[in-house]
């Protein structure tokens, strides 16, 4: 449904209470809000959706009486819902400053009557359309609350680690806030778009990744000591490995980055992975970051498990090269099962047409 169908949500306290809906706002990776949503409805079969961003960002209501709404999204996280917010004022936009005075309004009211709270840290999040034609940027909503933080809340603006985030969100008919824990946004992140510095000597941007991975799914890769990269090249993810400390094994018939080269921890077979013979139980961690078919792919990381230690964590990036991104991971998991389970799978930030893969060793 596009914008033009859209009904009003909520406009104040009192509607939100007869009609009785909760109003979140949803992000996926661009091309992808409409596999958010189906599993969204998968969980929540009443849900009702409107698109603010074409393909990304959408609007879903649920019914005040959902039961454990947030605590169901966490543990059965969809793979497409990259982050969401929670919509507990909205108003029309004025495309003044007149915006920025009615949301400083706002928060100190929200603290007045308890919404939020004295003395917390507090991480004030915006995000605007592309487009919207507004006298005032991001920064300048930011700061605009960031001043009622530190006056009226008493509180520490931050922008990591907060006890509470407000989100802001910026569309051409409207403004939309909330006030939510960090956790309960699956991402504390603007948005769910994770940024990394980009090294000076940095191989590939792949290597974020492996990075957002690491941190998405909460693994401490320095607690592994051997590593199996499959389709390595040119040594991304193999970069981030030995900066962790482990010994990796890196397998590309094509060429490493001669930044690597002399490395004392890695290995190099620069072959076909079905040429390479390993030793039995040899790695505790196996990383796959290759542009194949799901299915050739599967086969030849099925075909190297041998050499993974039991218990041990396998990370893997699956191309969604026919739209078909649930049957995909069906096929793949019968390929790779039992050998692995999966933990979680998981459209990244980072990802682009693919969804990257969190599996253990049975």
């Amino acid at each position: 449904m596009d914008k033009s169908d859209r009904k009003p949500i909520v406009e104040d306290k009192k509607d939100a209470a007869m009609t009785n809906l909760r109003t979140y706002i949803g992000t996926s990776n661009h091309g992808f809000a409409q596999y958010a949503q189906d599993e969204i409805r998968k969980l929540f079969p009443l849900t009702k959706f409107w698109l603010l961003v074409p393909t990304e960002v959408f609007i879903f209501e649920v019914p005040e009486g959902t039961e454990n709404l947030l605590t169901t999204l966490k543990e059965q996280e969809p793979m497409f819902l990259r982050h969401i917010q929670p919509v507990v004022q909205e108003w029309q936009l004025t495309r003044s400053e007149t915006d920025l005075d009615t949301l400083k309004a706002w928060l100190t009211d929200a603290h007045r009557t308890g919404l939020i709270g004295t003395g917390e840290k507090v991480a004030v999040q915006v995000r605007k359309e592309d487009g919207v034609d507004v006298p005032y940027a991001p920064f300048a909503v930011k700061a605009a609350l960031q001043e009622v933080i530190v006056s009226d809340l008493l509180s520490e603006p931050v922008v990591r680690y907060a006890d509470v985030t407000i989100s802001v969100y910026i569309s051409p008919e409207k403004l939309y806030v909330g006030i939510s824990k960090p956790s309960d946004n699956l991402s504390d992140w603007s948005g769910g778009a994770i940024r990394f510095m980009k090294e000076e000597d940095q191989i590939s941007r792949a290597k974020f990744k492996l990075l957002e991975a690491e941190q998405r799914f909460g693994i401490d890769f320095s607690v592994a000591r051997t590593a199996l990269d499959i389709g390595a090249a040119p040594g991304g993810w193999t970069s981030l490995l030995l900066e962790r400390g482990l010994k990796v094994t890196a397998i590309d018939p094509a060429s490493m980055s001669p930044k690597l080269q002399g490395n004392p921890m890695l290995k190099i077979y620069k072959k076909n992975a079905s040429d390479v013979k390993l030793k039995p139980n040899e790695f505790d961690l196996l990383v796959c970051d290759m542009s194949w078919d799901p299915r050739q792919m599967g086969r030849l990381v099925a075909d190297l498990l041998y050499a993974l230690q039991s218990g041990g964590t396998a990370i893997i990036t699956v191309k969604l090269m026919h739209k078909k991104p649930f049957q995909t991971v069906r096929d793949l998991m019968k390929i790779l099962e039992p050998s692995l389970f999966l933990i979680k799978a998981k459209q990244l930030f980072h990802n682009r047409e693919e969804l990257t893969l969190y599996l253990q060793k049975t």
